[in-house]
């Protein structure tokens, strides 16, 4: 069974001035990402605007990827969609492309009861042959995935993982304590805070947004803690922890996105309705990329 590893940026989905895809700038970053030492490539994740696309742009978007991936490292598909059927559709494009897993992120908007998730998640799971990773955002959905329920969905067979994204390190420590005698199961951390903590309980990694912008330093984490190196991986996290408090200035993912733009990577803003940072935000983010040594 597919086994989720390591750190895994969700890659930033690269614009044109009018809204276009930008192809050349998503293969630079990937390549980039991969060159720095992540651990797995995840397009169309809640930091690549994956509820921007239709199903044509959902396919070309994960085609791109995989091609520029070209095998270097595993690659994880966003499917995430507010109805079932519409997830199981996403999902089936990520196994046709060739993904090695799918990342599901419970129903937007639609507030559903546990006993309603887990139906949800038993559907999806049995309408793919793909793993798939449970997706917790609750800031984002106002949706959480109870431990007990994550516990009762890991005992399916192709449901391998779960991230949280909640940044409430109590559930995170739930999900893990409840599953750890489940085979092939693993637990994610979805906040970049938290990376340290979560490997020190018992997660494999983390789908760590930030990593897109300090692909190394965050990489630094996990590798220096699967070393041994605990101090050295506490360091980088502790050196990671502004630019991720930082995100808070701005809504999701603009400041990442122009975080990689004074870093000299062409990614554009974000899609409308979300607007750039102000001037004195900029100016604050721009001092915390210096003191991360990122820029000069």
């Amino acid at each position: 069974m597919f086994k989720p590893f390591g750190i895994i940026p969700p890659v930033v989905t690269p614009f044109t001035s009018d809204g276009k895809v930008d192809e050349k700038a998503y293969r630079k970053m990937i390549s980039h990402l991969i060159e720095d030492g992540v651990h797995g490539i995840f397009p169309l994740g809640t930091t690549g605007e994956f509820y921007a696309f239709d199903k044509a742009e959902v396919k070309n978007i994960l085609e791109i990827a995989k091609d520029e991936v070209h095998g270097r490292v595993p690659i994880y598909a966003g499917a995430s969609h507010i109805t079932t059927r519409g997830t199981i559709e996403l999902a089936h494009i990520a196994e046709e492309v060739g993904y090695d897993a799918v990342s599901v992120l419970t129903p937007m908007f639609v507030s559903q009861t546990q006993d309603e998730l887990y139906e949800f998640y038993k559907t999806v799971a049995a309408n793919t042959g793909l793993p798939l990773i449970m997706y917790n955002n609750k800031p984002k959905t106002n949706v959480t995935i109870a431990p007990d329920t994550v516990a009762r969905l890991a005992q399916i067979k192709n449901i391998i993982g779960v991230k949280d994204s909640t940044g409430d390190f109590t559930n995170s420590a739930e999900y893990l304590r409840l599953t750890k005698d489940i085979e092939d199961f693993s637990v994610l951390i979805g906040r970049d805070t938290l990376i340290f903590a979560g490997l020190c309980q018992g997660a494999v990694g983390s789908i760590a947004s930030c990593a897109n912008v300090a692909p190394r330093l965050v990489a630094d984490i996990y590798d220096k803690f699967t070393a041994g190196d605990l101090e050295g991986a506490k360091a980088a996290q502790f050196k990671l922890n502004p630019l991720r408090i930082a995100c808070n200035m701005g809504t999701f993912p603009e400041v990442i996105k122009e975080a990689l733009e004074l870093e000299g990577y062409p990614v554009g803003k974000c899609l409308s309705p979300i607007g750039p940072l102000t001037s004195e935000q900029r100016d604050k983010l721009s001092k915390i990329l210096k003191d991360m040594n990122l820029i000069k």
